[in-house]
């Protein structure tokens, strides 16, 4: 028995490859697997290749697997593209209806299953990616009882005909698969699972239920991968708790509404990738200028213009720090794992309402789209700040205006809400005095630059680095962002198997850099290793600019749209140790 393995089904865009993932992912997490999964899709509705990858385990997983134990084709592209990462001895499912063949030199059992025939013998060929499923299933030996349920939850919407038929079709391919292999295959049997019950959700998912925690109640957003499902996510779920959502013309209405709101006092935000925040960037500057709370997420993705949509990529680290003109405070954080989408939502909602600043979350496509298992969350963790808000007032004298942005020596300066008596004040984008009024005055410039730019100087943040750190000094501190932690991780036993000491720091703040944090970590290791996906070593030379040590640091970068492998950051460190 195994302990962990990987499944991938491919096939054509538009063809049920997602729900046929959605359905088996689903049964293996009521059984209480550990799941890691990871999409690989077209920027099209319909057709060009696409595959979806479960890694399967009995503990905590967080990224993809180097190889791959079962293969499900729709097609020959699918065989053809993806068997070069079948294990010697893996599995390839294959429909019989196109001649399934194995590439030469590829050690891999094929088993051809007319799973286009059985769906058109059960009334239609849309099934036949239930067939499929089945097929692969019954090959792990795992209990069908509990796949026949995730089917009746995915299709009983659409009654108990369409659920018994889809069932029917699992059965066929289980039937017909374990009669060609003569049973379920030892080699891909699963050891029980634990069987605690899991989260099992997107990015994207706890993002949205994160910023529903924090008390935000209206989203205003434009569609956009790999976005849009916070949006999508918040449409059903706001409603619920009296919020709601607005989908907007374009990304410039989406983060000027989002402003609006947050100053008339509702917790708000909104979501976009690359090119949405493009153009939200001179919105963003209002936001600082007028110090207004606003959380903004940001979903990278392959840049730059339109770029590749639908791949990863972490390379809008340099646009979100410096995008905006001017300077203005502004919090830019990364979560790296699920629960941490969840809770960082939370927090970013506090901090914006505490330093009266945008608040950038920054998230990538594998983050925010790969759907992965979870501890269940802790709601007692929940707190909510909202920061200055004074809502009973002094009465003001005659003609007298109040100072909403009041020169203060944290910089943070008293925040009411519009209607509020003897709040009365000036709101405008141009530079202006503690009133609002606007104010060109050279002394007056000075004090309020300096006012706003000092609210964040001493920001407190939960965690904004983790360290996994058990050397004192290390022969390599690797440093990654976002969703690549888990790699590290991975490859880290590896290395430290080959005797290579080895220090792991994930940076969760990116602006403010915390530099005095991440400075002793760098001091007492013989090389930085940085670990992004982007051409030009970001995340890097915010290391070098605010911590220094250039002459240790080295990068590892990988920008052709897929994510690192384990397997790559194990080798390119043992080079540049």
């Amino acid at each position: 028995m195994v302990n962990q393995l990987s499944w991938k089904i491919g096939g054509q865009q538009g063809e049920g490859v997602e729900s046929t993932d959605r359905i088996f992912s689903t049964a293996l997490n009521r059984l209480g697997y550990y799941l890691y999964g990871y999409r690989h899709f077209s920027s099209r509705i319909k057709g060009g290749h696409t595959n979806n990858k479960i890694r399967i385990s009995t503990k905590p997983i967080r990224a993809i697997s180097d190889d791959l134990d079962i293969l499900v084709a729709f097609d020959q592209e699918s065989i053809d593209l993806n068997a070069h990462e079948l294990r010697s001895g893996g599995v390839v499912v294959a429909d019989a209806k196109f001649g399934p063949t194995l590439p030469e030199g590829i050690d891999a059992k094929l088993f051809a299953v007319p799973i286009t025939a059985i769906a058109d013998e059960l009334g239609t060929s849309l099934m036949k990616n239930m067939v499929a499923s089945g097929a692969s299933w019954a090959l792990l030996g795992l209990p069908l009882d509990v796949f026949n349920k995730a089917v009746s939850e995915e299709f009983g919407r659409k009654g108990a005909a369409v659920v018994e038929k889809n069932i029917e079709a699992v059965k066929r391919g289980a039937e017909y698969v374990l009669e060609l292999a003569g049973g379920p295959l030892e080699d891909l049997r699963l050891e029980e699972a634990d069987g605690r019950q899991k989260l099992f959700m997107i990015g994207n998912d706890a993002i949205g239920l994160g910023a529903l925690a924090a008390g935000c109640r209206f989203m205003s957003a434009y569609p956009i991968t790999p976005a849009s499902e916070i949006m999508e996510y918040l449409i059903k779920q706001l409603p619920k708790f009296g919020g709601t959502v607005i989908q907007t013309e374009d990304e410039i209405a989406a983060v000027t509404m989002a402003i609006g709101a947050n100053y008339g006092g509702a917790r708000t935000m909104t979501a976009s990738a690359g090119p949405g925040l493009s153009l939200m960037m001179e919105a963003i500057g209002l936001a600082g200028m007028t110090e207004t709370p606003v959380v903004i997420v940001d979903t990278q993705r392959g840049g730059p213009s339109t770029g590749l949509p639908t791949k990863q990529e972490q390379s809008d680290i340099n646009a979100m720090i410096y995008g905006t003109h001017g300077e203005i405070p502004k919090i830019v954080l990364a979560p790296s794992s699920i629960e941490e989408c969840f809770y960082d939502m939370i927090e970013a909602f506090n901090l914006a309402e505490i330093y009266q600043c945008p608040v950038i979350v920054l998230t990538d496509l594998q983050l925010s789209l790969g759907k992965q298992s979870c501890e269940q969350l802790d709601y007692n963790r929940i707190t909510i700040d909202r920061g200055n808000l004074v809502r009973d007032l002094p009465e003001l004298e005659a003609n007298q205006l109040f100072k909403r942005y009041e020169f203060t020596e944290s910089g943070i300066s008293p925040r009411v809400l519009p209607g509020d008596k003897n709040g009365l004040h000036h709101v405008t984008g141009v530079e202006h005095d503690e009133t609002g009024r606007p104010s060109e005055n050279a002394v007056n410039r000075k004090k309020m630059m300096d006012k706003r730019l000092r609210k964040i100087k001493d920001i407190k943040v939960s965690n904004p680095i983790h360290a996994d750190a058990p050397h004192e000094e290390a022969d390599l501190l690797i440093v990654s962002m976002s969703s690549t932690g888990g790699t590290v991780d991975e490859a880290r036993k590896r290395l430290e198997a080959d005797g290579i000491k080895t220090n792991h720091v994930t940076v969760r703040l990116l602006y403010p850099f915390p530099t005095e944090l991440f400075a002793p970590y760098a001091e007492k290791a013989k090389r930085v290793v940085v670990l992004e996906n982007n051409a030009t070593g970001q995340l890097a030379s915010q290391i070098k600019l605010n911590v220094g040590y250039a002459d240790k640091i080295r990068n590892i970068l990988k920008y052709d749209g897929n994510p690192f492998l384990p397997s790559e950051v194990y080798k390119a460190c043992k080079e540049l140790n």
